[in-house]
């Protein structure tokens, strides 16, 4: 690989996974609570869309095969690309990252967890968790992501696996007034202190407010096991990461899923 991407998230890179576009890692610790912004002359959603599908690959190789995904591979240009030629903002939604391939496999193997539920996928990325939310039963999925073009990606994703469309959002929700959801997924979502901290309290107040269950996806990063939350959590379930997936994530070799129960 020539070069590697230029990472707008330190955290995000230092301690998960190798990203492709760009052959020196600039750790930048630039966090945008507020979205991305995004500087495509693509301005369509058509031009996106033909983009998206011009620029990944089909893959099932992960844990979750029973959902196919629009992802980065080394045979996509943009894997190997300068990174000034990619005409978006940090492409995270083109990684099926270990915690969010965690989380989609214990729904798709635990049905019960969503259906007949109002479910919300709280940074859907790729919109795996949202998908398996959908083929597992939930009465609604929301996927929400402050990417704008990740939102596009997860249309997509939906459309190839054909499942029933359901809305996606790029609005930042955390933080605003709690709404009546009776699930809430985070794949991948602690990867930075102070976003960390936030979700931490949004997510009590969630619980608080509406007794939502909060289920969390993570592949034991250092700001997720260091951090306060982690005394709140319960255990569901372990998996096993396939190699592909190791390789990609510094030799991690497991996920796990976790149910947040904050004391009151």
């Amino acid at each position: 690989m020539d070069k590697m991407f230029v990472i707008r998230c330190k955290t995000y890179l230092s301690c998960v996974s190798h990203f492709p576009i760009g052959n020196t890692v600039k750790l930048k610790r630039i966090l945008s609570p507020i979205g991305y912004r995004c500087e495509s002359t693509l301005s369509s959603e058509d031009n996106i869309k033909k983009f998206i599908i011009e620029n990944t690959e089909v893959v099932g190789d992960h844990i979750t095969p029973e959902i196919r995904l629009r992802l980065f591979t080394p045979n996509c240009r943009f894997w190997y690309a300068r990174p000034e030629l990619w005409p978006f903002s940090d492409p995270y939604w083109a990684i099926y990252w270990p915690g969010g391939q965690a989380l989609a496999r214990y729904l798709l193997d635990n049905p019960g967890v969503t259906k007949d539920k109002k479910v919300l996928d709280l940074g859907s990325g790729c919109g795996a968790s949202s998908i398996a939310a959908r083929l597992s039963g939930a009465s609604q999925v929301l996927a929400n992501d402050i990417d704008p073009v990740a939102t596009i990606a997860t249309t997509l994703n939906c459309e190839l696996n054909g499942t029933k469309p359901f809305p996606v959002v790029s609005k930042n929700l955390i933080g605003t007034k709690p709404e009546n959801w009776e699930l809430i997924l985070l794949g991948d979502m602690f990867y930075e202190e102070q976003l960390a901290d936030r979700l931490h309290s949004w997510l009590r107040e969630c619980i608080r407010t509406h007794r939502t269950q909060v289920l969390i996806g993570d592949p034991g990063r250092a700001q997720f096991e260091g951090h306060t939350i982690r005394k709140h959590l319960q255990k569901l379930a372990d998996y096993q990461l396939p190699d592909s997936v190791r390789e990609q994530n510094y030799g991690l070799t497991t996920s796990t899923v976790w149910r947040y129960q904050p004391l009151a």
